[in-house]
C-alpha cells in the first residue's frame, strides 16, 4: 500500500517547522517534513480524532 502523505494546512510555503499525515487505518501516521527518513510516529485513529478535537477546542 502507497502511503498519500499530506502536508499540515498550518505549513507555510516556505518550509519551515511542518508535518505530514498519512491515513493508513487503523492508524494515522505523523512525519517530519525535513526529516522524513527518520520514520514515522503511528497512533490509532481513535486517539489522533481525540487529539485534533482537543487542540481545536484549545484544550492541550
Amino acid at each position: 500500500m502507497e502511503l498519500k502523505w499530506r502536508k499540515s494546512s498550518y505549513s507555510g510555503q516556505h518550509g519551515g517547522n511542518c508535518v505530514e499525515v498519512a491515513e493508513a487505518p487503523p492508524t494515522v501516521l505523523i512525519r517530519d517534513t525535513q526529516h522524513r527518513a527518520s520514520g514515522h510516529l503511528s497512533f490509532p485513529i481513535e486517539a489522533w480524532t481525540a487529539f485534533l478535537r482537543n487542540v481545536k477546542a484549545d484544550r492541550t
